[in-house]
């Protein structure tokens, strides 16, 4: 599979419109070979411009043709995850997933900005690379051929073209969505940022970028036609030996602290500060110099006819239930349309039972199914989702907005888990627990339903425990 590119959309409505299909213009965006006809990037260009009305790009709580999608605030404020599923990104074989987790006092406006701008910087350079690597204007990848005994040398140079093309593109749209970031002219994110995991699905090829710790898994049949789970990307935390080097070699510091002994965080040389529990993010701009980095770690994977469904989700979901358990849930689900949802509920009931003093976090969950096909039936809870702006969300927040603008209330500080057992002798930095509830675009203290809730679920771990005034950054050699 592959894209055959150019810049003139005229020429190729003209091919459509006297019907040839013998010759494959390098407009069509899709299969070559193929006769059917394909959207081009200029087609993309223009529709961009109208995001919210694209038919086949969700982001709010429902289900398209392939996968279900659902986020659920948990009970520490504005909830600050955000997920996308565009089908038909590229071509009708081409679907974009992503789940973004922010984190810090405007990580929710980060994780909607993400949302909306990394798809379309992908697209950007998904574009340049292929105009940069044909001088013609024209090339043809076969990327979605599954690889076979008799596959001649043209088709295996293809596959890598196409592997590099992507990976290529993931690295420099992650980089550019991070420099739109610092020099956003409404958006702090010194000490805010958010996590991404994004998979692109074209034909039998999984291509995957990934920061933070946001994880994508797989459900497939083993030889006995047993369904397992396989993880796809790594949770780059700064405990990893690899992270931890880096982030130390930069002149930043990671430890943990003595009261939560299982949290690994990175801190800055000359303070306790900020403590972030990542070792890499967009924004987080503090850290930036010291080893925190937005440099996506890029895989690519072959599918085949065992792999069922991918699910990508927030740590909410992960902090309380393993891989084995996501699949067993996502498979078992009475429909596919409820799938995300399910595994969202599930999550919360295991962080009550697991963590009876601890505030739920935010979850949000990405459920593509790899064979394309959804339940025939109409689930009216399910059908809430629209390509439309979303207007409200469970807690009745004001309408998004991506540019720090006071349209809804943000949060001092990011809120995630701690245990039971902590609990008790839970203190200093990150110790104050805020409660909120939103009344137009006033903050106002939680009503005794949210106070007996209070009792409990009483503390909570953050992402980042320190919010930091602006200061000027030393700039160590790294």
């Amino acid at each position: 599979m592959g894209c055959c590119v150019s810049t003139s959309s005229q020429s190729a409505r003209n091919s459509r419109s006297t019907g040839d299909t013998n010759v494959q213009t390098c407009l069509e965006i899709g299969f070559c070979g193929q006769k059917s006809a394909r959207r081009t990037f200029s087609d993309h260009v223009i529709s961009l411009h109208q995001l919210p009305s694209l038919p086949n790009r969700i982001f709010t709580n429902g289900k398209s043709r392939s996968s279900c999608i659902f986020t659920q605030q948990g009970r520490k404020g504005i909830n600050q995850d955000a997920m996308i599923v565009w089908e038909d990104f590229i071509s009708e074989d081409v679907t974009f997933c992503g789940v973004f987790d922010g984190h810090g006092p405007h990580g929710h406006l980060v994780a909607r900005k993400v949302r909306e701008a990394l798809p379309l910087k992908l697209l950007s350079f998904l574009h340049s690379s292929e105009s940069g690597q044909n001088d013609s204007g024209k090339t043809c990848f076969r990327g979605s051929m599954k690889p076979e005994s008799g596959e001649s040398e043209k088709d295996v140079a293809a596959e890598d073209k196409l592997n590099s093309m992507w990976r290529e593109a993931f690295m420099k749209a992650y980089k550019a969505m991070d420099k739109e970031l610092r020099s956003h002219p409404n958006l702090d994110c010194f000490c805010s940022g958010s996590t991404a995991v994004t998979v692109v699905k074209q034909g039998s090829n999984l291509f995957m970028g990934n920061i933070g710790d946001s994880r994508a898994i797989m459900g497939s049949k083993d030889i006995n036609d047993v369904m397992v789970a396989i993880q796809l990307t790594v949770d780059l935390k700064p405990d990893l030996p690899r992270e931890a080097e880096r982030i130390k070699r930069c002149k930043g510091r990671v430890f943990a602290l003595q009261d939560e002994p299982e949290v690994h965080r990175v801190w800055l040389p000359f303070d306790d500060a900020p403590g972030l529990a990542m070792a890499r993010a967009f924004g987080d701009f503090c850290l930036k110099e010291y080893g925190v980095i937005s440099i996506p770690e890029f895989s690519h994977r072959l599918l085949t006819d065992k792999d069922q469904f991918i699910v990508l989700a927030s740590d909410g979901i992960w902090d309380v239930l393993s891989n084995e358990e996501v699949v067993e849930i996502v498979s078992s689900a009475p429909s596919r349309s409820s799938a995300a949802r399910i595994l969202v509920d599930s999550a919360a009931r295991e962080w009550k039972l697991k963590y009876p003093t601890s505030k739920v976090d935010d979850c949000a969950v990405v459920c593509l199914f790899l064979d394309g096909k959804m339940d025939s039936e109409s689930d009216c809870e399910e059908q809430c989702f629209s390509s439309a702006i979303m207007q409200s969300n469970h807690s009745g927040n004001l309408v998004e907005t991506d540019d720090g603008q006071k349209y809804e209330p943000t949060l001092q500080r990011n809120f995630t888990v701690r245990s039971s057992e902590e609990n008790g002798r839970y203190g200093g930095r990150g110790g104050v627990s805020v409660d909120v509830v939103e009344d137009g675009n006033s903050v106002v203290p939680s009503g005794p339903e949210d106070q007996n809730w209070l009792g409990l679920e009483g503390v909570i771990r953050v992402n980042s425990l320190v919010q930091l005034p602006r200061f000027s950054e030393e700039k160590p050699n790294c």
